[in-house]
């Protein structure tokens, strides 16, 4: 299956909603004026590309219908993939790698219930499907169950997994998960942390002093943060989110459990409120459901048929 395919097929849910309230919106009988337009920002927002979002792609579509540019649905539709595209590609980049020597270390955090600990394995099986060498450091100490779950995945993914028992210092873990991965030459080495704490600064704190035993031992690390967003909440998310980005430092964002919702617009709504790039998407439950994102492919699959 491509690329395309696997986003068009989780994002079906938001883009049959969508490319029908366009077709409908802006058929070849119905007159295309100020109520046309707005009802195309209302049915934007209810994808949940957010308030901010529809509004600067209905302007586009505005100003292009007033230059005489747009003449059916499907220039609409095109006018519109374009908006989406220029939003998601104002931070869009790559992950960033440690070219200094040693592993790449990623910082992987998020609140719990996003799926970070899922994203981990996830990310671990697509890096060892690219020949990299993995490690995973369970550093959420705090819910045995992380612990179990992401030994599951290193499993699964082959990638060695440095773990303590329950309660043990995080900051411990990742020591010897740090030292670890440089004496076995590992490629990556992916941090699972702790999602819940009992107030902010307990957090700030742990992943404070996480970050002050990494970059010891790996000068330049962690080359990443990562921060899982559960998508399928919708704009609920995004307060959820902001709240734990202001602890947390991320420096890019992995969107998650787009597949179960209609609600598939949300990575629009996300990149403008943070202006963070969205690095990998969650499309699914199958390992490889976890893709490099690509504005182009979203876009596509929201309003292609």
């Amino acid at each position: 299956m491509s690329l395309f395919e696997k986003f068009k097929n989780g994002l079906q849910k938001t883009a049959v909603a969508l490319k029908r309230s366009v077709g409908g919106i802006f058929s070849d009988t119905k007159k295309w004026d100020d109520a046309a337009f707005a009802e195309m920002e209302n049915a934007l927002i209810a994808a949940d590309l957010g308030v901010k979002g529809a509004k600067q792609i209905v302007a586009t579509l505005r100003e292009e219908y007033a230059l005489g540019h747009l003449n059916g649905s499907d220039d609409i539709r095109a006018c519109t993939e374009a908006g989406i595209v220029k939003i998601l590609s104002e931070s869009g980049r790559k992950l960033n790698v440690n070219t200094a020597g040693g592993p790449t270390v990623l910082l992987v955090v998020g609140v719990n219930g996003s799926g970070k600990t899922t994203s981990i394995g996830k990310l671990a099986c697509r890096l060892r499907d690219q020949g990299k060498k993995v490690m995973l450091a369970a550093c959420d100490t705090f819910r045995a169950a992380a612990v179990e779950q992401l030994k599951l995945w290193g499993e699964r993914s082959g990638a060695a997994v440095v773990a303590s028992k329950q309660g043990a210092d995080p900051a411990a873990v990742a020591f010897d998960a740090v030292k670890s991965a440089i004496a076995k030459d590992v490629d990556f080495l992916i941090i699972d942390t702790a999602g819940r704490q009992q107030n902010r600064k307990n957090l700030m704190d742990e992943l404070a002093k996480l970050r002050r035993i990494i970059e010891k031992q790996l000068p330049g690390a962690p080359h990443e943060t990562l921060m899982t967003v559960d998508a399928s909440l919708g704009t609920n998310a995004l307060s959820q989110a902001r709240e734990f980005l202001a602890v947390c430092g991320a420096s890019a964002l992995i969107l998650t459990k787009l597949d179960g919702t209609g609600k598939g617009g949300a990575a629009c709504a996300v990149q403008q409120e943070f202006k963070l790039p969205v690095l990998y998407i969650g499309l699914g439950e199958a390992p490889d459901d976890l893709q490099e994102f690509s504005a182009e492919d979203y876009a596509k699959a929201l309003l292609e048929d």
